[in-house]
């Protein structure tokens, strides 16, 4: 846990963290979202051909490149400048992408009911407000549409959780702890910055969803498919407890 924060700060600790992100980012993202992410979205996202897509949160832009690789028009923020950067640098020439600068909590720029389709990748956790998120992404979406959102497992990745394990180093299970904790923590990613994270339970984010107006279609808990196994064979023990949870919502 830490002092009370803001989603300000945690702009800072992104945009100052952006190169050592992207730089472990390839065109399928990074080594999670290959296994984990990318076939949750896109199994729920189906044909994307023709649709307006929102990339809310694109960081360094992979998702919004293979969105537009198949056909999307994208529109793609970040609240971090400097991902916009990396973005705009790494989109080839003649790509549908419209990339800007936006916090989701406050897209007061872009018109209501504009997008077929809405997709968050591991974004909502970084927001503190992620109620406001919610009903922007509400008015944005046109009828019919369809948002999905990827975040950390509530239930099992929270302020203190981790591995149990022997002296040697055997896993012996997952650790949670906190849970009913809401608000911001601290993670370590790289090897300096330490990125904010705001925690919540899964009654407040469904409940929130709810109250916003959203219908909840589907829930994933992704898992590694054999292939992924046989590709990655350490993700075996992601078979043990699952470490992602994806909506998809309808208006």
């Amino acid at each position: 846990m830490t002092r009370k924060v803001g989603t300000e700060e945690a702009i800072q600790r992104w945009n100052r963290f952006a190169d050592a992100y992207a730089a472990n980012h390839t065109e399928q993202g990074d080594i999670h979202k290959e296994v984990f992410l990318n076939p949750a979205l896109f199994s729920l996202m189906g044909n994307v051909k023709n649709k307006n897509v929102l990339d809310a949160g694109c960081g360094e832009g992979y998702l919004s490149r293979m969105l537009a690789k198949a056909g999307a028009r994208v529109t793609a923020v970040d609240y971090s400048p400097r991902m916009i950067e990396i973005a705009k640098e790494r989109t080839p020439n003649g790509l549908p992408i419209r990339y800007q600068q936006g916090n989701l909590e406050n897209l007061y720029d872009l018109e209501d009911q504009s997008f077929d389709l809405i997709v968050s990748n591991m974004v909502i956790q970084d927001l503190a407000d992620y109620e406001k998120a919610f009903q922007e992404m509400h008015r944005l979406l046109a009828d019919r549409g369809c948002f999905i959102f990827s975040i950390l497992h509530p239930c099992f990745i929270t302020p203190e959780s981790g591995w149990e394990k022997t002296i040697d180093g055997h896993k012996l299970h997952w650790n949670v702890d906190r849970y009913f904790y809401e608000g911001a923590y601290e993670q370590r990613l790289g090897d300096q910055e330490k990125i904010l994270f705001f925690h919540r339970t899964l009654t407040s984010y469904i409940n929130t969803l709810i109250h916003t107006g959203f219908h909840v279609e589907s829930i994933v808990e992704p898992k590694p498919a054999k292939e992924m196994l046989e590709k990655y064979p350490s993700f075996a023990e992601d078979l043990r407890c699952p470490d992602f949870i994806v909506f998809q919502l309808t208006n």
